[in-house]
């Protein structure tokens, strides 16, 4: 799950840090019929203000109103899925940094005993994580077991256990 939103990775014109956060507030301008429409991001080094292109010369007719009263209301929610959205980081040129911006929610530790565990795994939101350290934390174990347990057998899953993921999955734990 998400608890924060994530650092936007992005070379600062003033200073040349390259980290950004994200508050969840917007710039609207109107130039008669036409919407510009910016996520507002400051430097972590230097405080200075960048702004993100939402919405490039849109005529007002074709914005959806509840979109248009969300960046108005500056929603935080809104500024997370833009992030997320592959069409405005390609367009702005930025990557995003999940680190420390997201918890794993394991549902209790019954299942640490049993000898063949089962686990699916669902992401709150598409944050991409590698699932040894997914599986290392929910465990409890150090990611050099996690690699020995893949490498013996011993974790099994339909998709590569290695590289990052960021949509739902499940493995088997075999004890």
């Amino acid at each position: 799950m998400p608890t924060c939103l994530p650092t936007v990775l992005r070379r600062c014109h003033a200073c040349a840090s390259e980290r950004f956060r994200a508050n969840g507030k917007f710039r609207v301008n109107a130039n008669h019929k036409l919407l510009d429409a910016w996520l507002l991001v400051l430097c972590i080094a230097c405080g200075d203000t960048a702004k993100l292109a939402v919405l490039e010369r849109m005529n007002v007719r074709s914005v959806r109103p509840g979109l248009l009263d969300r960046m108005h209301d500056n929603d935080p929610g809104l500024a997370a899925e833009l992030l997320q959205d592959p069409v405005v980081r390609r367009r702005n040129r930025i990557a995003l940094d999940w680190d420390d911006a997201w918890r794993l929610d394991t549902g209790g530790s019954d299942h640490l005993d049993r000898e063949v565990i089962d686990v699916s795994v669902r992401f709150a939101a598409r944050i991409p994580v590698r699932p040894g350290r997914l599986i290392a934390e929910g465990f409890g174990l150090s990611r050099a077991e996690v690699g020995r347990l893949i490498a013996e057998g011993k974790l099994v899953s339909a998709v590569r256990l290695s590289g990052r993921l960021s949509g739902d999955f499940t493995f088997t734990l075999k004890r």
